[in-house]
Order: structure tokens, then C-alpha cells, then sequence
């Protein structure tokens, strides 16, 4: 991408920021989102996103026996309800996880829940695992799969993050894992197990191992029954412990997962400014994400891939904003990775950004599981 033309984005995307970082961070990305979606529905606009957007160099990648057209996606929260395929595929995404799905369509905590803290490029959200059910959603992914949506050759890969819905007690959490997992089945490409996030009370006690074990073992059961079976991931926090850790890796090992997800937005404030930490500290709880997850994030997934020897895949997620963020984790072992609050705050040129980049270095990280 030409220099000037890159500056020219980035220019605009500020200004465009710094107007809508004036109003309600949720009420802005479904206005956002909701516009975006209305102007792509003109002919003529589509290829100049396209031009605009897409990956210059093609770079698809293989892991988990699935074919990515690019290493970059959007990670879950974004795209809940799995509303916006056909636009951020525009964007150049080569893979999205929608959800996290529940069996049940439920609202999520109370609002306000979504915060910024762009002193340090930071977000902070308590959303609750507010979605439409598994019902609506797998309807919208089955008109999404009848239809024709590869863009240069290659289709987005679309991720099921799943969880369970908040009146759903611990010892029964198994069942909704069960209902989300055999209802998107036939129309996702990969499953992500969610039990890490900070938002859903008594949620995180499920990464314990016992717990852990119940609901992993009986996807597996479940999904050897299928002609077509799908890999299954797990997403873990980044507050975890090293004991704890080292519990994922042998019940992974052990039950033979085909990926981990690291990591879910952390409960730890160290990291952030004394500004943020002020501000923080009025908004209260929930998840942090964003460049002050950086370096724990590596971290982990470094200790992922040195422990396993990188038989178990890692998606990297946390604190990726630029092309030498990505580099840093697919260096540490990552096999993919994953933005969120990074395309909040680098706009939409991020993926072509990090992908060309990542392209350019020529980073093949050998990945178990092709």
C-alpha cells in the first residue's frame, strides 16, 4: 500500500474516531456497524472496500486441517449475533468467531457495560453474554452458508464461541456447551469453548479441570459422531496461574483438544496508566482488553507453545494493533490471531495492515494439526 494512501486512511479513520468516541461505546458500533452495513448494500461500493481493504497479498494459511485466507480475525463479542458476515468479510478478515452463543436468548448484564480508556488504547466491557440464542443465530449462519460469499477465491472461515446461559448452574453448564455445540454444528468451520470470561458469574470456576473435563469430553463424544467432525479450541484467561495453565495443557493433551484461544480479556488493572487506573476504578467490574493485555498475552501463549512443543495450536488474542504486534505472537508460537480492540482503535485498514505485513515477513509458524 502506497504510503500516502495508508496515511490518508489512518488520517481519516482518527477524525472519524475521534467524533464517535464522543458518544455511547455500544450505541456507536451498532450505529456504526448498522451504517456500514446499509452502504455496502449499493453495487458500486463493494469493490472500492474491497480495493480499499483487502489483503494485497494473499497469504492463506493451514491449521486444524482448515484452509484461512489470512491469518487475521476478528475475535468474539464483535459479531455476536452473527449480523455483519458479509461486511467484515469485506473488510478482509480471513476468519470470524461469532457469539459467545448461549442456548438461550439472553439480555446481559445492565447497561452502561462497555467502556474506553483510550489514554491506553484500552477497553473494559461487562457485556454478560448478551445474544440472540442459538436458534436465531444458526438461522442467520445457515442463510450465510446457502449463499455464494467467498471473495477472491477464498471464503471467511466462520468460529462458534459458545458458553452457557447466566441461570444455568455450574454442575449443569455441560448441557448448554451440548445444545450450542450439535445446533451450530453444521455451519460453523471451528468451535471455541468459552469459559473464561470475567462477565458471567461462577463462569471462570469452570476452568478448573474436573469441570473442564466434563464439558470437553462430551463435545469430543459428541462431535466423533459426526461424518464431518469439527476442531474444537478452548479459551482460557490470561489471569490463570502456571499450575492452572499446566492443567489446560494435560487435559488437552489428554482428551486430544485441537487448539487453545489465548487469552480472554483479564480482571488485573496493574498494567494501566494512573489516568486509566482513576477511571477504572469508577467504572468498576469487568473484562480488560486491549494493549495493556499485550504482554501478558504473549507470555502466554509463549508458555503454551514451549510447553507443548506446539502440538496444540494457539490463536493469539490481546493487544494486537499493528503488523509487529501479530509478529510478536505468531514469534512466540502463535498460529493465528485475533484483533478486537485493536480494529476499534486502528479502524478498518487494520487487517490488510497486519496481514501484508505478517505476509511480507513470510512468518510460516509449522502448526500441529494440518
Amino acid at each position: 500500500m502506497p504510503v500516502s494512501y495508508a496515511y490518508f486512511c489512518s488520517t481519516m479513520y482518527k477524525l472519524l474516531r475521534s467524533f464517535l468516541f464522543l458518544f455511547d461505546p455500544e450505541r456507536v458500533h451498532y450505529f456504526s456497524m448498522n451504517t456500514f452495513r446499509v452502504v455496502c448494500r449499493f453495487p458500486f461500493v463493494k469493490p472500492i472496500i474491497r480495493y480499499c481493504f483487502q489483503p494485497k497479498i494473499k497469504d492463506p494459511y493451514s491449521v486444524f486441517n482448515i484452509e484461512f485466507p489470512n491469518k487475521v480475525g476478528l475475535g468474539a463479542g464483535f459479531d455476536k449475533n452473527a449480523k455483519y458476515l458479509s461486511e467484515l468479510q469485506l473488510l478482509g478478515f480471513g476468519y470470524v468467531e461469532i457469539g459467545t452463543v448461549t442456548p438461550l436468548p439472553q439480555d446481559g448484564n445492565d447497561k452502561p457495560r462497555l467502556f474506553r480508556l483510550p489514554a491506553d488504547k484500552a477497553l473494559i466491557n461487562r457485556m454478560g453474554f448478551n445474544n440472540d440464542g442459538v436458534a436465531a443465530i444458526t438461522e442467520r449462519l445457515k442463510q450465510w452458508k446457502e449463499q455464494d460469499k467467498s471473495v477472491n477465491g477464498h471464503r471467511m472461515i466462520i468460529g462458534g464461541n459458545i458458553g452457557k446461559n447466566k441461570i444455568t448452574p455450574n454442575e449443569d453448564a455441560w448441557t448448554d456447551y451440548e445444545k450450542c455445540f450439535t445446533a451450530l454444528h453444521p455451519y460453523v468451520d471451528y468451535f471455541v469453548v468459552n469459559v473464561s470470561s470475567p462477565n458471567t458469574p461462577g463462569l471462570r470456576a469452570l476452568q478448573e479441570k474436573d469441570s473442564l473435563r466434563k464439558i470437553l469430553t462430551n463435545l469430543q463424544s459428541l462431535n466423533k459422531d459426526y461424518d464431518h467432525p469439527k476442531p474444537i479450541l478452548l479459551k482460557i484467561a490470561p489471569d490463570l496461574s502456571k499450575e492452572e495453565i499446566d492443567d489446560v495443557i494435560d487435559l488437552s493433551l489428554e482428551i486430544k483438544l485441537d487448539g487453545i484461544v489465548a487469552t480472554n480479556t483479564t480482571i488485573d488493572r496493574t498494567k494501566l496508566g494512573n489516568s486509566s487506573k482513576a477511571i477504572a476504578g469508577n467504572i468498576g467490574a469487568g473484562g480488560l482488553s486491549g494493549l495493556p493485555v499485550r504482554g501478558r498475552s504473549t507470555e502466554v501463549v509463549a508458555y503454551l507453545a514451549q510447553k507443548t512443543n506446539g502440538r496444540i495450536p494457539v490463536i493469539a488474542s490481546g493487544g494486537i494493533f499493528t503488523g509487529a504486534d501479530a509478529a510478536e505472537k505468531i514469534k512466540a508460537g502463535a498460529s493465528l490471531v485475533q484483533v478486537w480492540t485493536g480494529f476499534i482503535y486502528e479502524g478498518p485498514s487494520i487487517v490488510k495492515n497486519i496481514s501484508d505485513y505478517l505476509a511480507a515477513l513470510n512468518l510460516k509458524k509449522p502448526a500441529a494439526g494440518n
